[in-house]
């Protein structure tokens, strides 16, 4: 094999192990790459710059994501506009894949900000209602170590701040793909380049339209939260709370399909309309989570009453062919045993936090 060839097929290879988030930084994924492809040690010469990988990168992501990710780029900028406008005493700068245009399914938007108090940004994020984590990063790089701040905020799409004294908002960062100044954008910059890159869109409409938003995972624990006081017969839960089953047929289901986000979502959501109309439950919660959930999830709902009857061969014939026509039948079937196994007194069972925070990865990393 040619060096060109040899170059371009490590970087693919490394590309497709950072696209498919089994590496997060270049070095590693390059070395991970050569070792597969050549069995052995591989000159340095022979491999591939990190803005090789990144283009190679580009193209999984416009493969596989196709006009979805033309549009999610624009939202993101969208969003990052807004974020930055409210963090703006802090002189915010937007940096990486949302600035540059090289996002994939599951980037973060990253803001760069300024500021000798965390407490006032916190406090800034408080205001919002947005839900984050902060993160004190240990790094050593050329025998000095430096502990970076990041502050990870959970929302529509993920951001990560990472905060910097106040006196180094002028500093040149550079990049580690690159190893030129990293291309960045204040509030008036982004909003002067987004005018250029978007000239049919209306900024402001845009901005006001995503912040009054509902973020849909506030609205799960919402909705979930009031299950906690909603006792249930003890002759067919036995377990106790509508919350705490809810989480275990949420923990089964994560156990028979970890990465189906449509599945786990109506394991978790599909008693909350107990809090509701105990009456009519299924309906109630199918109303009120009418908007935040796709047309698959809200069937799982809609019929995991029925498939209970179905395995209790209760059901009559007509109502059982009518669900076994539908593609989704399997998955029905696993819900309704996950439901008959989340009834268990005593069970361990995730958090609802851990529960949300695991579906919001997959709706992060999958697009």
């Amino acid at each position: 094999m040619s060096q060109s060839k040899l170059r371009r097929h490590i970087a693919v290879e490394a590309a497709r192990l950072m696209y498919l988030r089994e590496e997060s930084e270049y070095y590693r994924a390059k070395q991970k790459a050569a070792h597969r492809i050549c069995q052995g040690w591989v000159k340095p010469a022979d491999l591939p710059s990190n803005a090789e990988i990144r283009d190679e990168i580009q193209t999984f992501a416009r493969l596989h994501e196709g006009d979805a990710r033309t549009n999610n780029l624009r939202d993101m900028r969208i969003e990052a506009l807004r974020l930055m406008r409210v963090l703006a005493r802090f002189r915010p700068r937007l940096i990486g894949s949302v600035m540059t245009g090289h996002i994939r399914a599951g980037s973060d938007i990253d803001l760069h900000l300024f500021s000798d108090s965390i407490e006032a940004i916190t406090s800034a994020l408080d205001e919002q209602g947005l839900v984050y984590d902060v993160e004190r990063k240990r790094v050593r790089k050329h025998d000095e170590e430096r502990i970076f701040t990041h502050i990870h905020v959970q929302d529509r799409f993920p951001f990560e701040l990472t905060v910097y004294a106040a006196d180094q908002a002028h500093y040149v960062f550079k990049s580690s793909i690159t190893g030129k100044a990293i291309e960045r954008a204040s509030v008036a910059q982004l909003e002067q380049f987004m005018a250029t890159e978007y000239p049919g869109l209306d900024i402001e409409s845009a901005i006001t339209e995503a912040a009054e938003a509902p973020d849909r995972f506030r609205v799960y624990q919402s909705l979930l939260l009031p299950l906690e006081n909603v006792k249930q017969n003890p002759q067919w839960h036995p377990e106790g709370d509508a919350l705490y089953h809810s989480l275990q047929v949420f923990d089964h289901a994560r156990d028979a399909l970890a990465y189906d986000e449509e599945f786990l979502l109506a394991a978790l959501l599909h008693d909350v309309g107990k809090a509701i109309d105990p009456h009519d439950h299924v309906m109630a919660g199918l109303e009120a989570l009418a908007g935040f959930i796709t047309d698959r999830t809200g069937w799982l709902i809609a019929h995991h009453m029925e498939v209970q009857q179905l395995l209790d061969g209760t059901l009559g014939a007509r109502a059982k062919r009518r669900l076994m026509e539908s593609e989704d039948y399997e998955e029905l079937l696993s819900l309704a045993r996950c439901d008959r196994a989340g009834r268990q007194p005593g069970a361990d069972a995730p958090e609802l936090d851990e529960a949300l925070d695991y579906i919001r990865d997959l709706a992060t990393t999958f697009g």
